[in-house]
């Protein structure tokens, strides 16, 4: 591991030199490289000096064991020492395990009604409205490309990008159908109903990484609907690009200006084939992503939120939590933190970090 840990230390002080070369800022995409390495190198070699001091000073306090002047604040220092350097192991250890390559990535979040007609249409909002609590909370931004509602204010379907630190690391896992019991407040009988919507999840690509002809887009415009004054009557912003190879249809309206939209529209087209082909490469992903986001049917849930109740469990891994005010509104860091625990219990199970 310290062998490893030199070469990251090397490499690090690489990096740093490469920003001040002049010609790495003439190159967009090489500043764009070394920027993200050095971002993801830089708490492993934060550790790492940390971890070198901690030895000096326990070596140093492990001198003066024997002086009978500084035997006392010896060992004090050289217990704390050894604590420290304990931790720092067990910290370097967790941050060179193999990481998922898209954890630092933005993602496109989708959302979309399940059953439930418009009750699902109101929850697929509430969990609108739950993540982008989360992702304020978190210092991230959050874009809307597209949104569908309903008469009611219900989501039929909408499209968000989040960017910011550790974006794809922490919502990788919300992938999947979300199921709700609760009394609909259209309900007289005050019976419990059970709907759904589905949530999907994909790690937002590069221009370099997927390459669009564009003899391959149809571009449409047309004017936007709902809220927006009289500006929605005037002017046709609204875009939707079709790809005709695959027939994916991507649509955005969030923006006044037809280029701005056309550059949202993009970047979900862009990460919807970069998951397309993430899927061929890795049979096991593709059935795994299948089987979570499935069709919204409320038996495929991996999560159910029973407001009569208030209680939210996740039933991969059988974690209930009864606080479900504080999770709609945005509190979901005890569950995404049981959910990469778990993950990474699983994973060296099977030998894989």
């Amino acid at each position: 591991m310290r062998e490893k840990l030199k070469e990251i230390a090397l490499r690090h002080e690489d990096l740093q030199a490469q920003l001040g070369d002049p010609a790495v800022y003439g190159d967009s995409q090489r500043l764009m490289a070394v920027t993200r390495e050095l971002k993801e190198l830089e708490p492993v070699v934060l550790a790492w000096n940390a971890l070198q001091k901690a030895e000096t000073d326990r070596r140093s306090a492990e001198s003066l064991l024997h002086d009978p002047d500084f035997r006392e604040l010896a060992q004090a220092e050289y217990a704390a020492a050894k604590e420290e350097a304990e931790r720092l192991e067990g910290e370097l250890k967790r941050l060179l395990r193999p990481k998922d390559p898209s954890d630092s990535r933005s993602v496109v979040l989708e959302l979309r009604s399940g059953v439930g007609g418009e009750e699902g249409a109101l929850f697929a909002h509430a969990l609108l409205r739950m993540y982008t609590m989360y992702a304020q909370a978190r210092g991230w931004r959050l874009d809307v490309v597209n949104l569908n509602e309903t008469e009611l204010g219900g989501v039929k379907e909408c499209s968000v990008l989040i960017e910011g630190e550790g974006v794809w690391s922490r919502l990788k896992f919300e992938s999947g159908v979300h199921r709700v019991q609760r009394v609909p407040e259209t309900e007289s009988g005050g019976r419990i109903h059970t709907s759904a919507a589905t949530v999907a999840v994909l790690p937002e690509a590069e221009e370099v990484e997927v390459a669009i002809d564009p003899k391959d887009l149809q571009i449409d415009t047309y004017r936007s609907s709902g809220a927006g004054g009289q500006h929605v009557n005037k002017t046709e912003s609204a875009i939707r690009i079709t790809h005709l190879p695959t027939g994916l249809v991507v649509e955005c309206q969030d923006e006044r200006s037809q280029y701005k939209n056309k550059d949202k529209a993009m970047k979900v087209l862009r990460s919807r084939l970069y998951e397309m082909e993430r899927a061929r490469q890795d049979a096991a992903i593709a059935g795994a992503r299948k089987s979570q986001v499935g069709s919204g049917d409320r038996s495929e849930r991996i999560r159910t939120y029973n407001f009569p109740q208030g209680r939210v469990t996740d039933h991969r891994i059988g974690l209930t939590l009864y606080k479900i005010d504080a999770i709609m509104d945005g509190g979901l860091d005890e569950l995404i933190d049981a959910l990469i625990t778990a993950d990474q219990v699983e994973k060296l199970k099977n030998g894989e970090v």
